[in-house]
């Protein structure tokens, strides 16, 4: 039996990881009629991790909270037994931006509050994925959305936002630690930035959330003075761990204040998809996103699968809008051969606007070309 297993993230802004999944496995049945397909998305723990998990047997709970500038978003979480996966890009992320950023007030608090929904709701394990944050915030938000309370010399409480932290005086972490109490916390993250400095949160990611120079430099002094405050709080200063800088400082409140654990997002997420098991069988594996390039190679979702699929001796393929990367770089990283939109279609706007029936096309050959010489 001829059993090729897709794992693709999404093509942004074109088809979801399913969309994906569903024209390569059209495309394989054209050009190869025996072939069964299965299909498992993936992500690399930013926007589509709830889809991928909801593809995989978990079961979304709709939840409402507060987007990252205050106005109400309806987002949800992932369950599957006791264990609860959150995607921050779905409740504070940039797509939830109502019109332009704010990189001085943007929160992540959706996200915490949509942590302590499945918390409250008897979860005993939080996956966190906290790509496309809209905030540099230093976890503030997602912290208050557990329950901690952040307050000012006065006893008020601290405004929203990255530039509300030069205000922090004192912290009351009693309902924080109440719900999170025996509550196994786990982050995607791809990062190793720290929280402050020259490769903190807000000089690397904050001008891709609207931060001008003189923005970028105040919240690097608010992250810094709320580390600051954290560690009077914890006695631990832990501005410096890898990965603290990740989503606007997301990860320096996870690990601070909330024991967790940071790890490869896309690792994560295969292991909660079951992709290692769904190898089994498997003679061929498509994996993809919307471009190869140079950060695919850094814990994107088609490295990670091609890695695994390698331990198991299972070939690798990629298909993508556009390639950035040459050959030596794709077998380096275990792909064998990648297949671009753009080699068929050189219009850019017709590889989004007719990305699945492209892609179908890309497929057929895969099935009838590489599929062929893989099975001989």
């Amino acid at each position: 039996m001829v059993r090729v297993l897709v794992a693709s993230d999404k093509f942004k802004g074109s088809l979801t990881a399913a969309e994906v999944a569903a024209a390569v496995s059209a495309g394989m049945r054209r050009g190869r009629p025996d072939v069964v397909v299965d299909a498992i998305p993936v992500a690399d723990g930013g926007d589509g991790t709830l889809a991928a998990a909801e593809s995989a047997g978990f079961t979304l709970v709709p939840v409402g909270v507060t987007g990252p500038t205050g106005s109400p978003v309806r987002t949800a979480y992932a369950r599957r037994d006791d264990t609860a996966v959150v995607e921050l890009a779905d409740a504070a992320g940039l797509a939830r931006l109502p019109g332009a950023p704010d990189p001085l007030g943007a929160s992540s608090l959706g996200a915490g509050q949509a942590m302590a929904a499945a918390i409250d709701a008897g979860c005993r394990r939080v996956v966190l994925g906290i790509g496309g944050s809209a905030s540099t915030d230093g976890g503030a938000g997602l912290l208050r959305g557990l329950g901690a309370r952040l307050l000012t010399a006065s006893g008020a409480p601290v405004p929203e936002g990255g530039a509300g932290l030069e205000q922090v005086a004192r912290l009351d972490l009693t309902e924080l630690r109440r719900r999170v109490e025996g509550v196994e916390i786990t982050v995607a993250c791809d990062v190793d930035n720290p929280l402050t400095g020259p490769r903190g949160a807000a000089a690397i990611y904050g001008p891709q959330k609207g931060a001008d120079p003189d923005q970028v430099q105040r919240l690097d002094a608010a992250l810094d003075h709320w580390a600051s405050v954290v560690a009077e709080a914890t006695g631990a200063d832990l501005r410096d761990h890898p990965g603290a800088g990740a989503a606007g400082g997301v990860g320096f409140a996870a690990v601070a204040l909330l024991d967790a654990e940071l790890r490869s997002g896309i690792d994560l997420v295969l292991e909660l998809v079951g992709f290692e098991a769904g190898l089994e069988g498997a003679t061929l594996v498509v994996t993809g996103e919307g471009a190869l390039d140079e950060q695919t190679l850094h814990g994107k979702a088609p490295a990670g699968v091609a890695a695994t699929a390698a331990r198991a001796g299972v070939p690798v393929v990629a298909v993508c809008g556009v390639n950035h990367l040459d050959h030596d770089r794709l077998r380096a990283a275990g792909i064998g051969a990648a297949y671009a939109l753009t080699d068929i279609e050189p219009d850019r706007q017709r590889c989004l606007t007719d990305a699945a029936a492209l892609l179908e096309q890309i497929a057929e050959r895969i099935a009838a070309g590489m599929l062929t010489e893989v099975t001989r």
